[in-house]
């Protein structure tokens, strides 16, 4: 299933600077039942949303207008707990394309790679620059380049680099999944397998 190809995204950032979210915050057990990958984003960060009755909690982030945007900044051990790739599926259902951290744990990054949502890593400096900026203006914008890797804050200009697996930086600029980058390379897979001598 091919996703939104990620080039350069500036957006405005909603801010989570909660540390150690795990996927079962992101997206709670009894919401896995799915097997599509629509309507996740409904239930992200569920049980902070909403109180027992379904009525919005004022106070969460998400259901705050002052903040919007494309970009969600975590706290540090952002995606950490179980291995579900719906906590992946609800964030890019709900949205978000970037998620930016000081650090990711490694099972919910490689899900996120795999659908579409850039983690970006950066510095615990650089991420509380990013989180004293939106909290002083809401309407902050950042810019994360993938081809050139780098994340600025554009009010300042102060930025930072970031790292990326090759073959899924390729895959998000051409929005492929890994099916997807196998079949746009099939002619090369026949290819060599005609050479083979068996």
């Amino acid at each position: 299933m091919a996703y939104d190809k990620f080039n350069i995204l500036t957006s405005s950032a909603v801010p989570l600077p909660i540390e150690n979210v795990d996927t079962d915050q992101i997206i709670p057990a009894r919401f896995l039942k799915a097997t599509k990958r629509e309507g996740f984003g409904d239930n992200l960060f569920r049980d902070w949303r909403y109180n027992g009755d379904d009525t919005p909690k004022a106070d969460f982030v998400l259901n705050d207008s002052t903040y919007s945007g494309k970009i969600l900044v975590g706290g540090k051990n952002f995606g950490s707990g179980s291995s579900r790739e719906h906590a992946a599926w609800a964030v890019y259902d709900y949205g978000f394309r970037a998620v930016v951290s000081s650090f990711f744990a490694d099972i919910f990054k490689g899900n996120c790679l795999n659908i579409g949502v850039l983690p970006v890593q950066v510095s615990p400096e650089f991420a509380e620059i990013i989180f004293k900026a939106i909290e002083a203006n809401p309407k902050t914008e950042l810019e994360i380049n993938l081809p050139n890797q780098t994340i600025t804050l554009l009010a300042t200009g102060q930025q930072e680099s970031f790292a990326i697996n090759g073959y899924k930086k390729n895959n998000m600029i051409n929005g492929f999944d890994d099916i997807d980058y196998l079949q746009n390379i099939k002619e090369d897979i026949v290819a060599f397998a005609d050479k083979l001598p068996y």
